[in-house]
Protein backbone atom coordinates (compact mmCIF):
# COMPACT_ATOMS: atom_id res chain seq x y z
CA UNK A 1 0.00 0.00 0.00
CA UNK A 2 0.99 3.69 -1.19
CA UNK A 3 1.62 6.21 1.60
CA UNK A 4 -1.27 8.21 -0.05
CA UNK A 5 -3.54 5.37 0.00
CA UNK A 6 -2.62 4.88 3.54
CA UNK A 7 -3.54 8.73 4.31
CA UNK A 8 -6.87 8.52 2.44
CA UNK A 9 -7.66 5.17 4.14
CA UNK A 10 -10.42 4.66 6.92
CA UNK A 11 -7.87 2.80 9.46
CA UNK A 12 -5.79 6.35 8.99
CA UNK A 13 -8.91 8.46 10.25
CA UNK A 14 -9.56 5.91 13.24
CA UNK A 15 -6.26 5.65 14.62
CA UNK A 16 -6.03 9.44 14.34
CA UNK A 17 -9.45 10.01 16.16
CA UNK A 18 -8.38 7.68 18.58
CA UNK A 19 -4.97 9.18 19.03
CA UNK A 20 -6.60 12.93 19.64
CA UNK A 21 -9.26 11.41 22.05
CA UNK A 22 -5.93 10.18 24.40
CA UNK A 23 -4.78 13.59 24.11
CA UNK A 24 -7.87 15.08 24.81
CA UNK A 25 -8.54 12.98 27.82
CA UNK A 26 -4.80 13.07 29.20
CA UNK A 27 -5.00 16.61 29.08
CA UNK A 28 -8.07 17.08 31.07
CA UNK A 29 -6.77 14.80 33.55
CA UNK A 30 -3.30 16.27 34.17
CA UNK A 31 -5.45 19.31 34.17
CA UNK A 32 -7.70 18.15 37.33
CA UNK A 33 -4.43 16.63 39.02
CA UNK A 34 -2.69 19.50 38.74
CA UNK A 35 -5.46 21.80 40.45
CA UNK A 36 -5.98 19.35 43.27
CA UNK A 37 -1.86 18.69 43.94
CA UNK A 38 -1.51 23.26 43.55
CA UNK A 39 -4.11 23.89 45.58
CA UNK A 40 -5.22 26.36 42.72
CA UNK A 41 -6.62 29.63 44.07
CA UNK A 42 -6.05 28.76 47.69
CA UNK A 43 -3.62 31.55 49.16
CA UNK A 44 -2.01 31.88 52.75
CA UNK A 45 -1.57 35.79 54.05
CA UNK A 46 2.23 35.79 55.27
CA UNK A 47 1.85 37.02 58.89
CA UNK A 48 4.04 40.16 60.37
CA UNK A 49 7.09 39.06 61.78
CA UNK A 50 9.58 41.93 62.44
CA UNK A 51 10.13 42.69 65.82
CA UNK A 52 9.59 38.43 66.97
CA UNK A 53 11.60 35.95 68.52
CA UNK A 54 12.37 33.09 66.33
CA UNK A 55 10.64 30.89 68.65
CA UNK A 56 7.60 32.98 68.05
CA UNK A 57 8.16 32.91 64.80
CA UNK A 58 8.29 28.91 64.43
CA UNK A 59 4.70 28.62 65.76
CA UNK A 60 3.52 31.15 63.71
CA UNK A 61 4.70 29.50 60.89
CA UNK A 62 3.77 26.14 61.45
CA UNK A 63 0.00 27.37 61.98
CA UNK A 64 0.01 28.76 58.64
CA UNK A 65 2.02 25.54 57.22
CA UNK A 66 4.68 27.75 55.73
CA UNK A 67 8.62 27.15 56.09
CA UNK A 68 11.32 29.38 57.57
CA UNK A 69 14.73 30.02 56.31
CA UNK A 70 16.59 31.70 58.61
CA UNK A 71 19.53 34.07 56.69
CA UNK A 72 22.34 35.38 57.79
CA UNK A 73 22.83 38.22 60.24
CA UNK A 74 22.54 41.69 59.54
CA UNK A 75 24.12 44.94 61.02
CA UNK A 76 22.70 45.01 64.32
CA UNK A 77 19.51 47.54 64.84
CA UNK A 78 18.95 48.78 68.33
CA UNK A 79 15.43 49.65 67.60
CA UNK A 80 14.70 45.45 67.66
CA UNK A 81 15.55 43.06 70.78
CA UNK A 82 18.58 40.88 70.00
CA UNK A 83 18.08 38.13 68.08
CA UNK A 84 14.25 39.15 66.79
CA UNK A 85 13.18 39.38 63.26
CA UNK A 86 14.49 42.56 61.35
CA UNK A 87 13.58 41.54 57.76
CA UNK A 88 11.34 39.07 56.06
CA UNK A 89 10.92 37.94 52.40
CA UNK A 90 7.88 37.80 51.29
CA UNK A 91 6.81 40.79 52.81
CA UNK A 92 3.84 40.82 55.60
CA UNK A 93 0.88 40.55 54.24
CA UNK A 94 1.90 38.44 50.54
CA UNK A 95 -0.58 35.71 49.54
CA UNK A 96 1.81 32.59 48.66
CA UNK A 97 0.87 28.44 48.69
CA UNK A 98 1.06 26.15 51.95
CA UNK A 99 5.05 25.13 52.37
CA UNK A 100 6.35 28.53 51.00
CA UNK A 101 9.69 29.32 52.20
CA UNK A 102 10.00 32.52 54.66
CA UNK A 103 13.18 34.17 54.74
CA UNK A 104 14.39 35.87 57.61
CA UNK A 105 16.93 37.54 58.90
CA UNK A 106 18.35 38.08 62.03
CA UNK A 107 19.11 40.98 64.63
CA UNK A 108 22.80 39.76 65.50
CA UNK A 109 23.38 40.10 69.29
CA UNK A 110 25.63 43.16 69.66
CA UNK A 111 27.08 45.70 66.39
CA UNK A 112 30.32 43.85 65.26
CA UNK A 113 33.32 44.37 65.90
CA UNK A 114 35.69 46.94 63.88
CA UNK A 115 39.13 47.20 63.91
CA UNK A 116 40.78 50.45 65.29
CA UNK A 117 42.59 52.35 62.50
CA UNK A 118 45.99 53.54 62.73
CA UNK A 119 45.37 57.40 63.79
CA UNK A 120 48.59 58.09 66.44
CA UNK A 121 50.39 61.11 65.49
CA UNK A 122 47.86 62.58 62.72
CA UNK A 123 45.69 65.37 63.04
CA UNK A 124 42.09 65.87 64.94
CA UNK A 125 41.12 67.37 61.20
CA UNK A 126 42.23 63.52 59.84
CA UNK A 127 41.86 61.17 62.80
CA UNK A 128 37.90 62.34 63.26
CA UNK A 129 36.60 61.21 59.79
CA UNK A 130 38.59 58.23 59.62
CA UNK A 131 36.56 57.12 63.25
CA UNK A 132 33.42 57.86 62.21
CA UNK A 133 33.49 56.14 58.90
CA UNK A 134 33.75 53.37 60.96
CA UNK A 135 31.01 53.91 63.14
CA UNK A 136 33.08 54.95 66.00
CA UNK A 137 31.85 58.08 68.29
CA UNK A 138 34.28 60.63 69.42
CA UNK A 139 34.35 60.64 72.87
CA UNK A 140 36.11 62.98 75.43
CA UNK A 141 39.00 64.96 73.80
CA UNK A 142 41.86 65.84 76.46
CA UNK A 143 44.92 67.80 75.77
CA UNK A 144 48.61 66.71 76.70
CA UNK A 145 52.11 68.38 76.32
CA UNK A 146 53.31 67.43 73.22
CA UNK A 147 54.78 69.60 70.18
CA UNK A 148 52.13 68.42 67.49
CA UNK A 149 49.25 70.23 68.37
CA UNK A 150 46.22 69.01 67.64
CA UNK A 151 47.70 65.67 67.02
CA UNK A 152 46.39 62.20 68.04
CA UNK A 153 48.70 61.09 71.08
CA UNK A 154 46.94 58.26 72.05
CA UNK A 155 43.18 56.66 72.12
CA UNK A 156 41.15 55.31 75.00
CA UNK A 157 38.22 53.43 75.58
CA UNK A 158 36.19 53.24 79.08
CA UNK A 159 39.37 54.38 80.33
CA UNK A 160 41.62 52.08 79.51
CA UNK A 161 44.36 52.98 76.71
CA UNK A 162 43.70 51.00 73.26
CA UNK A 163 46.01 50.47 69.99
CA UNK A 164 45.56 50.76 66.60
CA UNK A 165 44.34 47.13 65.57
CA UNK A 166 42.00 46.47 68.81
CA UNK A 167 38.71 45.32 67.71
CA UNK A 168 35.82 47.24 69.35
CA UNK A 169 32.24 46.99 68.64
CA UNK A 170 30.82 49.74 66.32
CA UNK A 171 29.63 52.89 67.88
CA UNK A 172 32.42 52.57 70.62
CA UNK A 173 33.18 55.34 72.35
CA UNK A 174 36.58 56.00 71.66
CA UNK A 175 38.29 58.90 73.71
CA UNK A 176 41.47 61.28 72.16
CA UNK A 177 44.32 62.86 73.91
CA UNK A 178 45.65 65.54 72.21
CA UNK A 179 48.86 67.74 71.54
CA UNK A 180 48.57 70.83 72.67
CA UNK A 181 51.37 72.48 71.07
CA UNK A 182 54.03 72.79 74.23
CA UNK A 183 57.04 70.81 74.36
CA UNK A 184 57.09 68.35 77.30
CA UNK A 185 58.26 69.62 80.17
CA UNK A 186 59.36 73.35 79.00
CA UNK A 187 57.42 76.26 77.66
Amino acid sequence: MSIVKFLASKVFFKQLALAVVAVAVFSFLMLKWLKISTNHGQFIEVPELKGKTLEVVEIELDDKDLNMVVQDSANYNPNYPRYSVIDQLPPAGSLVKENRKIYLTLNPSGYRKVAVPPVIRRTIRQARPTLEALGFEIGEITYADDIGKDEVLALRHKGNRITPGSMLPKTSKIDLILGNGKRPGGQ
